[in-house]
């Protein structure tokens, strides 16, 4: 699932999650300038929050303080009342696989556009889904003036598999127009769970293909075609752990697949992140897979073509091969044009489905 919403029930919890987001990071960084969390949304503003986040701030508007000056935004003495909700954005994991078999200014690149495109839909959602409530019982609800994110960047699963993904913690505490506050109507954040994904993977998407990436469009989805499908499923140990588990134990439903990761969940593994680059291409090497470069990441049929050998190559690219595809292309259309078949199209280019399908096998 590209976007996820979950919430946390209490402070405490939130706290621990808090503490879970700092230090669930399963490489070491090597740069202390990369930010691995960050601060998002016009309610972030106006609170005059940048930067890192930290568990002072953080917890402060838990409980519905400004971190700034210790004033009360909202009420939160109301015993269901929620702290906040996190809402995960991930990247397709071919998109991740191609991060991480990238050399590293393309990586960079790579992961700038999935945090733009992580920042688009948050601001969708700030835009059109969030609605702050007032009045008596909270009956009375409203357009907010913003939203208060705190964003955790994450590279990898459990698995210590590629996964670009990023938590986007929304605090119940959202301005509203006349510079008060109140708190959210989560509902209408949970309906916009599909969209506001939609919105992350069209802006990505888009930001991949400017710059020279090729992108295969699956309805709402995609995938990178440089990435073959055996070498993506290669790369998604964590999935493949859950799927397993959910059928040796007969999960079929959401919940289901829930107790399936509890029950796969791993220990974390900090590990350099120099380290893990190179056993990602070690990985890659040992499955006979070379990312290729740009340009030759254009052409469809690329994954076959490695696998050909030369000399048949070059009698495909022959003039009596020419010859031979415009024969076939002359009889498709004398078919198409016969009576009774006016219905019939004839297709001599596979879709790029049919293809990966065709090398998995």
């Amino acid at each position: 699932m590209v976007a996820s919403i979950s919430a946390r029930k209490s402070v405490a919890a939130a706290v621990a999650y808090f503490q879970h987001m700092a230090q669930d990071e399963y490489y070491t960084k090597e740069n202390e300038a990369e930010a691995e969390s960050d601060w998002d949304g016009r309610g972030a503003e106006r609170l005059a929050l940048d930067g890192d986040v930290n568990r002072r701030d953080f917890e402060s508007l838990l409980n519905g303080y400004d971190p700034k000056t210790s004033e009360p935004l909202v009420q939160t003495s109301n015993k269901s009342h929620a702290p906040g909700w996190d809402m995960t954005y991930s990247a397709p994991k071919s998109v991740s696989v191609l991060w991480a078999l990238s050399p590293p200014a393309d990586r960079v690149k790579i992961e700038a556009a999935h945090r733009q495109a992580v920042s688009v839909a948050t601001k969708h959602l700030e835009d059109n889904h969030a609605l702050t409530r007032r009045g008596k019982g909270g009956a009375v609800r409203e357009p907010v003036a913003g939203l208060t994110i705190a964003r955790f960047h994450h590279h990898t699963s459990r698995d210590l598999d590629p996964q670009l993904h990023t938590h986007a913690f929304i605090f119940n505490a959202a301005p509203r127009q006349d510079g008060t506050w109140g708190s959210l109507v989560s509902r209408e954040l949970y309906k916009a769970q599909k969209e506001t994904g939609a919105v992350y993977r069209n802006h990505l998407a888009n930001a991949l293909e400017r710059d020279g990436h090729t992108v295969d469009r699956q309805g709402s989805s995609f995938r990178m075609r440089a990435i073959p499908h055996q070498i993506e499923r290669a790369f998604s140990k964590r999935r493949q752990a859950i799927e397993e588990a959910a059928k040796a134990h007969g999960y079929r439903t959401p919940k289901g697949m829930e107790l399936a990761a509890l029950r796969t969940r791993q220990a974390k593994r900090p590990r350099e992140r120099s380290a893990l680059f190179q056993a990602w291409s070690q990985e890659a090497r040992t499955l006979g897979f070379k990312l290729p470069d740009r340009r030759q990441q254009h052409q469809p049929n690329l994954a076959v073509q490695a696998t050909v050998p030369s000399e048949k190559v070059t009698t495909l690219s022959s003039p009596l091969s020419h010859s031979i595809q415009r024969l076939v292309m002359t009889a498709a259309l004398a078919l198409r044009s016969s009576r009774g078949m006016s219905g019939l199209s004839v297709s001599l280019r596979k879709s790029n489905r049919e293809r990966d399908v065709e090398i998995e096998r």
